[in-house]
């Protein structure tokens, strides 16, 4: 088994080539008084904001340009937090690790719960979204220790692909409603269909991810041990 703060990091999303290098820009500009643990912080006041906002839109569409807001703020703090640290080289690898998905579990219910709570979104589904979210972060920190790698994407989306994903979507469903549409199978709100789709693909990868992990590591425990 490998330690989980040594393992190494893989980020290989869809929009890394522009984030990674916006973080180092942000992280190197930060004043001093800024640290991880505010952006941790920051992030986390950003889920809040995403699940007060969602279940605002109960009253009013336009708190859907302040989750989106909510996105963004949980970007900048859950994704400079780590940044920050490394550029400084104050990494605290164990308690960062710990903090910082510990936060992230109660963020991701926050999330999920809020969005069920618009009248965008079938709670069921926000729900199952959450189970499935869930299980891919699971299936992400059990392979930490399995393999020593961390990897933040999977099948080239991470956690910034679906901020995104969210918030256009709230754009497009601000500026023409959530119109119901039609499928052989039945029909389907427009939010409810993303979501669906998010769905559907994460649990393909982590399906697909969890065979190959499983397969990979049957050989090595079939190996001979050396002496």
């Amino acid at each position: 088994m490998n330690d989980a703060s040594k393992a190494t990091r893989i980020n290989d999303i869809l929009l890394g080539p522009l984030e990674r290098p916006a973080l180092a820009w942000l992280a190197d500009h930060m004043p001093a008084w800024v640290t991880p643990d505010t952006l941790t912080v920051l992030g986390f006041l950003g889920s809040i904001l995403i699940f007060a906002s969602y279940w605002l839109t109960r009253l009013d569409r336009n708190f859907l340009w302040l989750a989106s807001l909510g996105f963004f703020i949980n970007w900048f703090g859950d994704s400079l937090d780590g940044t920050l640290a490394r550029r400084r080289k104050i990494e605290r690898p164990h308690y960062g690790f710990y903090i910082d998905h510990v936060i992230d579990a109660v963020a991701e219910i926050l999330i999920f719960l809020g969005i069920g709570l618009s009248p965008y979104v079938d709670f069921r589904l926000a729900c199952l979204g959450l189970i499935v979210y869930m299980l891919v972060s699971i299936l992400v920190y059990i392979m930490t220790i399995t393999s020593g790698f961390f990897r933040i994407s999977a099948g080239k989306i991470g956690p910034t692909e679906i901020r995104v994903i969210a918030i256009l979507t709230n754009t497009v469903v601000y500026f023409i409603g959530n119109p119901l549409l039609n499928f052989p199978m039945g029909s389907v709100t427009l939010y409810n269909l993303v979501l669906g789709c998010v769905i559907v693909f994460l649990l393909v990868i982590f399906v697909v991810i969890a065979w190959q992990e499983a397969k990979r590591l049957a050989k090595v425990d079939s190996k001979p041990a050396q002496k």
